[in-house]
C-alpha cells in the first residue's frame, strides 16, 4: 500500500503523511486521459456505464439489486490515534464517491517520479454499477480490553461477538476485522480495484486482515444458483416492501442514533466439499435442501415462490419437507418469524492437495470453493445467531459444508455529500 504523501510529496514519507494532508489528492479532479478513455467505450455498453449512487439515506450494496461480482475485505487498524481513524474515513468517503462514479480514486496528474495516485487498471471500464459499503467491527470499539479511540461506550448492544457455533472450524486469518469494505460491481476488476485503492490509502494506519473475491451467475431477473446447483435467496424479505425492510434489515431507534438506517452484517466463509456433493443422488440433494433442484419449487409445489407447506405429509405420514432439510430449519415460519436478508456470493479459490495419513491413505486434489455468506439484519441476536444455532446443530447440509471464516460489522447509515462515513459515531 502507498500513502498519499508518497504520491504527492517527497519519497519515503512519515507514517502519517497521507492523513496529515487530509486526503487532498483523493478529492482532486479526474484527468482528461481518464475522461477520454471512458468516452471511448460504446454508448450501448450499459452494464459498464451504469452508476449506483454513493450518497444517500442508506449505504449502497445492502438492498441494491445484486451485482455479478464482489470483493470483500476486513481491515485492521494499526494506529492508536483517533484523528488518524477520522482522517482515514474522510479519505475513504471521498475516494469511494469518485470510484462509484467510474472515476479514479484520485487525480492521475502526478509527477513522473512519484507513484501514481490510482493503479489505473480500470480506466475506461466505467462504474459498472459499483457500490462500496463500509462497516465497523467490534475491534474499533474495544480491542484486548482497551478502548483505543474513546468509542467503547458507543458500541451498539446489537454488535455482539458471535458465539462459536457447532462445527465451526474458523481460521484466524479469515476471521474478524476492525473495519469492513464490500465492493460489488458488474466487473470483477472494478470491484477489486475499489478495495485495492481504499486499502492503499490507509497505508501506515491500517492493513488488510483478509480479503475474498466472489461471483454470481445467471440472469438478473432470476434467483441465482450456488455451487451446489440450487437457487439461493428465494425466501429473502422483499426489498419492494419498506415495512419489511424496516422490520428485518434497517436498524431503528432501539440503538444509537448513528446506526439508525444502518444494518448489522454477518460475513461467513463457507467451504463446500463439492467432490462429496457431486456423488450424491439428485433425490438426496433435493432432500437436503427441501426443494426441487431444477425449478426451485418446494416439495409438493410447482413454482419457486409457492408457499412452503410444512404440515404436508406423504402416504406414510412422513413430512413432505424433511425435518432436517435446510429450507425447513432456516425458514422464518419455523423460527418465530426471524428473518435475515441474504446477499451472498460463490467463491472459487482454485484447489488444495490433500493427503490422509490413515487408511485408506487417500491422496487427492480438492476444490477450495464455496459460499461467501453475507447476511444483513436489524439485530443479529434476533436474526443470524438463533437461525444459525439451529442450522449448525440439525441441518443435513452440514455434512457438505464447513464454516472457516466469520466476522460481524455495524454498517452505519448512508452518508451525505460533505460529510464522511460514520461521522455521527465520532461526533456524538
Amino acid at each position: 500500500m502507498t500513502t498519499e504523501n508518497n504520491r504527492n510529496g517527497p519519497s519515503r514519507p512519515g507514517r502519517r503523511g497521507f492523513l496529515k494532508v487530509g486526503g487532498a489528492a483523493a478529492v482532486a479532479a479526474t484527468t482528461l486521459g481518464a475522461a477520454s478513455s471512458a468516452q471511448a467505450r460504446p454508448p450501448s455498453d450499459d452494464e459498464y456505464r451504469a452508476v449506483e449512487p454513493f450518497f444517500g439515506a442508506n449505504q449502497g450494496g445492502i438492498i441494491t439489486p445484486q451485482q455479478r461480482y464482489t470483493y470483500v475485505a476486513a481491515i485492521d487498524l494499526t494506529t492508536d490515534k483517533r484523528d488518524d481513524v477520522i482522517s482515514l474515513l474522510r479519505a475513504w468517503t471521498e475516494a469511494a464517491s469518485r470510484l462509484t462514479r467510474g472515476e479514479p480514486a484520485a487525480s492521475l496528474d502526478s509527477p513522473d517520479d512519484q507513484p501514481p495516485a490510482d493503479s489505473a487498471e480500470t480506466l475506461g471500464l466505467g462504474a459498472a454499477r459499483l457500490t462500496i459499503t463500509f462497516g465497523f467491527g467490534p475491534g474499533l470499539f474495544e480491542s484486548d480490553g482497551k478502548d483505543r479511540y474513546g468509542l467503547a461506550s458507543r458500541r451498539p448492544t446489537a454488535l455482539v461477538d458471535l458465539p462459536r457455533f457447532v462445527g465451526d472450524q474458523l481460521v484466524p486469518e479469515k476471521t474478524g476485522g476492525d473495519l469492513f469494505i464490500q465492493a460489488c460491481a458488474n466487473d470483477a476488476q472494478v470491484a477489486f480495484h475499489a478495495v485495492r485503492q481504499l486499502t492503499r490509502i490507509g497505508s501506515g494506519v491500517a492493513h488488510v486482515r483478509w480479503g475474498q473475491a466472489g461471483f454470481l451467475s445467471g440472469p438478473v431477473s432470476e434467483t441465482p444458483r450456488n455451487l451446489m446447483g440450487f437457487k439461493d435467496g428465494t425466501c429473502n424479505p422483499s426489498v419492494k416492501n419498506p415495512q419489511s425492510m424496516n422490520e428485518f434489515v434497517w436498524a431503528g431507534s432501539e440503538g444509537p442514533a448513528w446506526m439508525q438506517g444502518g444494518t448489522y452484517t454477518v460475513v461467513r466463509r463457507i467451504r463446500i466439499t463439492l467432490e462429496h456433493w457431486d456423488q450424491m443422488e439428485r433425490g438426496f440433494q433435493e432432500s437436503v435442501f427441501g426443494r426441487q433442484k431444477i425449478s426451485g419449487a418446494p416439495f409438493g409445489k410447482t413454482n419457486e415462490f409457492d408457499a412452503l407447506d410444512f404440515d404436508a405429509t406423504d402416504k406414510d405420514g412422513n413430512p413432505v419437507i424433511p425435518e432436517n432439510s435446510h429450507v425447513r430449519l432456516s425458514n422464518h415460519g419455523m423460527n418465530n418469524g426471524a428473518q435475515i436478508f441474504r446477499r451472498s456470493y460463490s467463491y472459487n479459490d482454485s484447489t488444495n492437495f490433500y493427503i490422509e495419513r490413515w487408511p485408506p491413505w487417500r491422496q487427492t486434489t480438492e476444490y477450495d470453493a464455496g459460499l461467501i455468506f453475507i447476511a444483513h439484519q436489524r439485530d443479529p441476536r434476533k436474526g443470524f445467531i438463533p437461525l444459525n444455532e439451529r442450522l449448525a446443530k440439525f441441518d443435513m447440509m452440514n455434512q457438505f459444508t464447513t464454516h472457516v471464516g466469520s466476522a460481524i460489522f455495524a454498517c452505519p447509515a448512508g452518508v451525505q455529500s460533505g460529510s464522511f462515513i460514520g461521522a455521527e459515531l465520532f461526533n456524538a
